[in-house]
């Protein structure tokens, strides 16, 4: 039977309606958020997959242009691939609600959003997120639910709570907390150096949010809530791990993974597995899970080393960064380029500037966000960490790790008035062991230098792990983790910052969330290791940005002209920005406020092209000296173009000082002769002589 919840969500009303639409998806919320329409659906197969050892579960964020009132652009009017945000979407949805599900569960799972109306004032990700949850938490699926999602964003020192478009253009913070009733359990951020102490205030502001927002969901499943499922659980059989421990004693797995030399590692575990595999060759049912026995084994054994010892895989103390290295300069003819490297993992950096023109541009929901000027992308292929495959360009992974680095700088980065340029920067990983977006951070900042960007801070970004006990106040967090600590481990917590605060934050974690004590503990290490990789690695390599952007990088000359005067330069069907273009070999980009980009490489070119535009638009006065091109002759006179588009006419009696019979005596087609204006004539016209030039002109 169809239902309709209600509640206040930060002014605005949230309403839920169950049965109404999508019946036979195992769990779906018909969601309403002010006029924001959004479809969530929770949908699980019968079986299990077989041959995986993972939890199949696929996440979706569907954008439709409609929801806005727009038709997609380009050649095919369909909605194609997911853009951007909807990826990214898809990423803040799925860490929180991941952990949730039974580990054992095998069962392919699907999160479905579609976006049918979009109210700029109400966050249609935050509503797909909300009913994701919703979904799942009153579908027969598994679910250690409910959970809730909150954006926190912050003006003048305010924390309000679900911004809309309008106040996110303004805001200094864009924070997502997802929690469980007790704890947090996912955080994304993007923050103009907020400090630490108020970065967690408006952490746990999200969170009081939350609670309200379970209890809410907690009536929704409580009237409509339908009997979890039961399934066939893949856990590994206790006594396959009894028999691995007599094959392989806890002492020789301790010292097989017991090593910095991540391939070293490899190779010990292979060995062991070869000889378990040999040992149950007739055990065929034991052979299917060997794999993620051994898997567990490494695991239980780590996190005990960790835990319990206070010793890591590589040797390293607790609060020990791995060792590090920075250069610039390293690729030739580029703009600018740098490499960061933290142990074993290793990332080039390399910097691209370009006209304004270039930015790239977004076809999306947000209709503040129609282009962006920085990009940052991420690459990550298979010889980072010693395999093989074919590239199939960026995953999801990818893309968010990109976005992330990308978060990190843009608050640190010049406004286009002060820096004209549209700025790309592209992280090739070299080599992988946990944690290639920080160094990616690390590495674009310092390419950005390089490159003559006049950014305002330097920025870094470390990783912050950690390894859980029985209870709450049994923990221990790790500064920079290795691929190891966080495979095994139970957290992965990024943050960026300046000197000043924190520019970005992204945690992901595998249990059912984190206390306050960890939350600040992990903020406060990550702050202490991203300033002694600022002063002791970033620094002593390039200390500020650059006063010239490089040698290969297109040089770019700003002005400002009167926006009415916009269509004089551009010209009928641009026939007269087109034609300086040609005469100049430069780029031109004008915007709708009259700022007008000039840019090439050659110098005296774009003095020229700047020369010719001011000429356009600047209004002939008496004694202003001006220098032309003879263009055409008649009986009377010789018109001069000043610049495309821009001409003017000599009579007869002003061309020499001297009485001439014909124009041809004294001037050709082609002639550069200089001028000047002598006002109106009787018709309004401007006149300009060239015998009554000044001496010294």
């Amino acid at each position: 039977m169809y239902k309709s919840f209600s509640m206040d969500l930060a002014g605005r009303t949230l309403t839920v309606d169950v049965n109404r639409v999508a019946k036979q998806a195992n769990g779906a919320a018909f969601m309403h958020y002010g006029d924001t329409t959004v479809l969530s659906t929770a949908t699980a197969s019968d079986k299990p997959r077989d041959g995986i050892d993972f939890f199949p579960l696929s996440v979706e964020y569907e954008e439709k242009l409609y929801s806005v009132g727009k038709i997609p652009g380009g050649f095919n009017k369909r909605e194609g691939k997911a853009s951007e945000n909807a990826i990214l979407t898809s990423r803040v949805i799925d860490r929180p609600m991941r952990p949730l599900f039974p580990k054992d569960y095998r069962n392919d799972v699907t999160l479905n959003n579609l976006v049918l109306s979009v109210d700029p004032a109400c966050s249609p990700e935050l509503t797909a997120m909300l009913g994701s949850a919703i979904a799942t938490a009153i579908s027969d699926i598994p679910f250690a639910g409910p959970c809730a999602m909150t954006q926190i964003g912050m003006i003048d020192g305010e924390f309000i709570v679900n911004p809309g478009q309008a106040q996110l253009k303004v805001s200094d913070l864009k924070l997502t907390v997802a929690s469980t009733r007790e704890k947090v359990i996912m955080i994304e951020a993007g923050a103009n150096e907020i400090p630490e102490a108020k970065m967690i205030e408006a952490i746990y502001k999200a969170h009081e949010v939350n609670q309200q927002v379970i209890a809410f969901i907690d009536q929704i499943v409580a009237e409509c809530g339908k009997e979890k499922h039961s399934y066939t659980s893949c856990a590994v059989p206790e006594e396959l791990f009894a028999a691995i421990k007599e094959i392989v004693p806890p002492a020789e797995m301790e010292e097989a993974v017991f090593t910095d030399e991540k391939q070293k590692r490899e190779e010990n575990i292979r060995k062991i597995t070869e000889r378990l595999e040999e040992a149950f060759a007739e055990k065929e049912e034991w052979l299917e899970v060997l794999g993620e026995a051994v898997y567990q084994y490494q695991k239980k054994t780590v996190r005990k080393m960790i835990l319990k010892d206070h010793k890591r895989p590589d040797g390293r103390e607790i609060t020990q960064i791995r060792p590090l290295s920075a250069e610039v300069d390293i690729i030739p003819r580029v703009h600018g380029s740098a490499m960061f490297t933290r142990g074993q993992t290793q990332i080039c950096n390399i910097c691209t500037l370009a006209p304004l023109s270039e930015a790239q541009r977004l076809d999306g929901l947000d209709e503040n966000e129609t282009s962006k000027r920085y990009m940052h992308h991420y690459n990550f292929p298979s010889y980072s960490v010693g395999e093989t495959k074919p590239s199939r360009g960026p995953g999801r992974r990818e893309i968010g790790h990109g976005a992330l680095a990308e978060r990190a700088l843009l608050p640190v980065l010049p406004s286009e008035e002060e820096f004209p340029y549209a700025i790309r920067t592209v992280s090739e990983t070299f080599e992988s062991n946990g944690s290639t977006s920080m160094a990616s951070t690390c590495a674009s900042c310092m390419s950005l230098m390089a490159a003559g960007v006049p950014i305002k801070k330097m920025v870094a970004g470390i990783s912050c792990g950690l390894v859980t006990g029985e209870t709450d106040d049994d923990f221990v967090l790790l500064t920079d983790i290795q691929g190891l600590e966080d495979f095994f481990g139970d957290m992965d917590f990024k943050v960026t910052g300046t000197t000043e605060g924190i520019t970005a934050i992204q945690m992901d974690i595998k249990i059912h969330g984190l206390t306050r004590p960890i939350v600040e503990g992990a903020i406060a290490r990550c702050r202490e290791a991203r300033l002694y990789i600022m002063d002791n690695c970033m620094k002593p390599c390039i200390s500020e940005p650059r006063k010239e952007v490089g040698e290969y990088a297109p040089k770019i000359v700003q002005i400002q002209i009167d926006p009415q005067k916009i269509g004089d330069v551009v010209g009928q069907r641009g026939k007269t920005i087109n034609a300086i273009i040609e005469q100049t070999g430069v780029k031109i980009d004008i915007d709708d406020n009259g700022a007008v980009s000039v840019c090439g490489t050659d110098k005296a070119a774009m003095d020229k092209a700047i020369e010719l535009i001011k000429t356009i638009v600047t209004d002939f006065e008496e004694g202003m000296i001006l220098t032309g091109k003879v263009v055409s002759i008649k009986e009377f006179g010789a018109f001069l173009e000043f610049a495309p588009g821009k001409e003017g006419m000599v009579h007869i009696s002003k061309i020499a000082k001297q009485r001439i019979n014909r124009v041809e005596d004294v001037l050709t087609l082609g002639d550069i002769v200089k001028v000047v204006c002598l006002g109106k004539d009787k018709m309004g016209r401007f006149s300009f002589s060239i015998k009554d030039l000044p001496e010294n002109a």
